[in-house]
């Protein structure tokens, strides 16, 4: 199988195309190296047109993408991307700018990205004839998740107070009775109510996919990442996730900085799983014409109290500052 990779030079984009060529198949990695997905040490975005790297390439940039064919360009790049899916029988799409962001400022760039992206790879790949995506998608479509008040049953929180934030109570509360309700585990059936502008546009790149498949007869795998750990993280970017920057900090002698009180609960997912969750969703087709929804997470949440710990102590660093606060888009 021949698949065109898509961010195929970057955290989890990488652990796909090895995968894919330890077992048989045909990577075609495309990758923009942008410096946010990247860090800043990497060479400047985009360059027009394919460059094909082998594994001796001097571009400076990451030296985990092996010896696979390695295209330079951006997914926005509908010219470049139709003449790559050429012979190809599938698409992993998993270009995309990640993360909280830093402000409202970052919307641009969000949605060029990540929703523009997607819809000219759409575009090109029904002008190509590919009808099979695997799409990387996020547990952010949820939102705050799942919660079960006693009184009015399953419940949509209300959005977390000032007051409640500043008094150090961090759980948000049932919009009917004000009490706090319990957090369940989420089914790929729940509501979708994202809560950033990252949220926004994966929740997006889905409606254009299952917009697509139905439009196509094509085939598509969502499938919502939780928080992905592991080799190659991105750092020294305020776009990578929380274990990342606690990884930078301990490594420059620093405690972690944790915010709230510590106790909202993530679950955190190794990053070969991730892959190995890509390599079955492209062997295994699922119904024409639609988008099938799949969580990918470990099953064992943690506290990102209980995360920091652990890294400062296999670190051998300085244990946590927990700073209380909370960044008005983050879920409990």
């Amino acid at each position: 199988m021949r698949v065109l990779v898509t961010g195929g030079a970057g955290f989890i984009g990488s652990h796909i195309t090895d995968l894919l060529a330890e077992s048989g198949h045909e990577p075609v990695p495309l990758d923009g190296l942008v410096p946010t997905a990247h860090g800043p040490h990497d060479p400047e975005p985009h360059e027009h047109g394919p460059h094909e790297h082998g594994p001796d390439t001097d571009r400076g940039g990451p030296d985990h993408i092996g010896p696979h064919r390695f295209v330079r360009g951006d997914v926005t790049d509908g010219a470049l991307v139709r003449d790559l899916l050429s012979g190809v029988d599938a698409v992993c799409h998993q270009a995309a700018v990640v993360g909280h962001g830093l402000d409202p400022s970052d919307a641009p760039t969000y949605t060029f990205n990540n929703d523009h992206g997607t819809a000219v790879l759409l575009a090109a790949m029904y002008e190509a004839g590919v009808s099979r995506l695997v799409l990387a998608s996020s547990m952010v479509v949820y939102g705050e998740g799942r919660y079960v008040c006693p009184e009015h049953g399953d419940v949509e929180p209300a959005p977390r107070s000032r007051a409640d934030v500043d008094a150090g109570v961090y759980d948000p509360r049932c919009p009917g009775c004000g009490e706090i309700p319990e957090s369940r585990p989420i089914g790929e059936d729940a509501p979708l109510r994202p809560r950033s502008v990252y949220a926004a546009t994966k929740l997006a790149q889905e409606h254009l996919a299952a917009a697509w498949a139905r439009q196509t007869g094509g085939t598509v795998w969502a499938l919502r990442y939780h928080n992905v750990y592991g080799s190659r993280m991105p750092s020294d970017t305020p776009y990578a996730g929380v274990a990342s920057l606690f990884r930078s900090a301990l490594r420059r002698g620093e405690a972690p900085t944790v915010l709230e009180d510590g106790r909202q609960r993530r679950d955190f997912v190794h990053v070969s799983d991730v892959a190995r969750a890509n390599l079955l969703a492209l062997r295994t087709a699922p119904a024409p014409g639609s988008l099938t929804p799949v969580n990918v997470c470990s099953g064992e949440p943690c506290t990102v109290g209980e995360l920091a710990t652990e890294l400062a102590a296999a670190c051998g660093g300085p244990a946590p500052r927990v700073v209380g606060g909370a960044r008005p888009a983050d879920v409990r």
